[in-house]
């Protein structure tokens, strides 16, 4: 049985940097991933999909993007070059095509089987990521058998889909997207608006992650934080990353044509039960969190005295809201596709180390689990409020693997 300091697993973005990590402070390990580098960005992302951050954004330990376009968005294909060459450089020790099975305590460490061997660890690093299983709900098992439905990570281009309108179910960042790259074709979209988080793409003369990253908002501590569960059951940003640099909110697709209706509360057959009484509040909500960033940014910008263009008139979305249906006849609506853009959750049957909650999630503060050597990293809001960007996880991995390098000093793993 091989041994190993640290068994760090999954080699996307979390994976990778706490290779790089572990690397630089001297600490022997090894990156178990299933498929090859950054394999969830290979099989669960649409061909038009770009990253929401910039690309001046892209910053890992010891590595940040050097091409000619730092204001631009990436595709995933260069994405996964991104990846593939940073793990070159960093050396990584990666054990590609390989899948855990189980990981379980073993004396004074964890042993780690995968389908490929078995491996001795001091300590465990599990980086699979935030956006592991999609989270479609129950009431999904009620839809007519006539309807086809698919998630995000199955979709790729709206020539897949059968004829017909389509309805899309979420209104973060994967729901309007997708919306707007179904209705860009000609197909009737209906979008189904719950709780989401909208933001400018640009905002007096920047790109709002700019200003965020500025006021130090990603890089707000947990701590900070009154009610930090909540605030990681947060939805993801309603933005688009194009060469245009245009926002996409619920205004822009309305005017597009796409139909506007509450959340799904129920389903029966073809009959889908909306919540049209909550969708103005939920509107509204958004377009209120929405002013008070851009007035923190305001102020920001008036007390630094920075050059900032004047700001753009506000275009509230809650009046769009008026006389929603409370109900929906897919059959009627020519509606032949639903797509679950629904969130992720996460699941980890190979875990054989009582560290889940009673909802499947791994318990951690900060990263570390109650188990000792035991750690997670990628998670939504887990140190940072960018612990689960691409550039906000290498703060995280550093702290991680200077714990791992001082505990394997020690002789023991806290």
């Amino acid at each position: 049985m091989p041994h190993t300091t640290t068994v760090v697993i999954g080699a996307g973005q979390a994976g990778l940097a706490t290779s790089r990590c572990l690397s630089g402070l001297g600490v022997d390990h090894v990156v178990i991933e299933r498929g090859d580098v950054a394999q969830r960005w290979r099989i669960q992302s649409w061909d038009s999909l770009h990253l929401l951050t910039p690309n001046w954004m892209t910053r890992l330990p010891g590595f940040q993007y050097d091409g000619s376009d730092p204001n631009g968005f990436m595709s995933i294909p260069e994405l996964i070059a991104l990846f593939e060459r940073y793990a070159a450089a960093s050396l990584a020790p990666i054990e590609a095509g390989t899948t855990v099975e189980s990981v379980e305590r073993a004396h004074a460490g964890f042993r780690v089987a995968t389908d490929r061997g078995v491996w001795s660890a001091k300590s465990v690093v599990v980086a699979t990521g935030y956006c592991d299983r999609p989270a479609v709900p129950p009431a999904s098992r009620r839809l007519a058998s006539s309807i086809t439905q698919i998630v995000p990570a199955d979709y790729r281009r709206p020539g897949q889909l059968p004829a017909g309108g389509v309805l899309v179910v979420g209104a973060s960042s994967t729901g309007v997207q997708l919306a707007d790259e179904i209705q860009q074709t000609g197909r009737q979209v209906t979008l189904a608006v719950g709780r989401h988080t909208r933001l400018p793409r640009h905002y007096r003369g920047d790109d709002i992650m700019r200003w965020l990253d500025r006021l130090g908002v990603l890089s707000q501590p947990a701590e900070a934080v009154h009610a930090i569960e909540i605030s990681r059951q947060q939805p993801s940003l309603q933005l688009v990353g194009r060469s245009d640099h245009s926002s996409l909110d619920l205004g822009t697709l309305h005017a597009m044509g796409v139909r506007l209706v509450g959340r799904v509360r129920d389903i029966t057959g073809h009959a889908i039960s909306l919540a049209a009484d909550e969708l103005l509040a939920t509107m509204a909500a958004a377009d209120i969190k929405m002013t008070e960033i851009l007035m923190r940014i305001d102020r920001f910008i008036t007390t630094n005295g920075l050059p900032a263009t004047a700001p753009e008139p506000f275009r509230p979305t809650w009046p769009l809201a008026a006389d929603s249906p409370d109900f929906l006849d897919l059959e009627a609506e020519g509606i032949n596709t639903v797509i679950w853009a629904t969130g992720y959750r996460r699941a980890y049957p190979w875990l054989r180390v009582p560290v889940l909650d009673a909802r499947g999630e791994i318990v951690h503060e900060g990263a570390i689990t109650p188990a000792f050597g035991l750690y997670v990293l990628g998670m939504n809001f887990q140190r940072r409020r960018n612990s689960s960007f691409i550039d906000g996880v290498g703060g995280d991995a550093w702290t991680i693997a200077e714990k791992i390098a001082r505990s394997s000093v020690r002789g023991r793993v806290a």
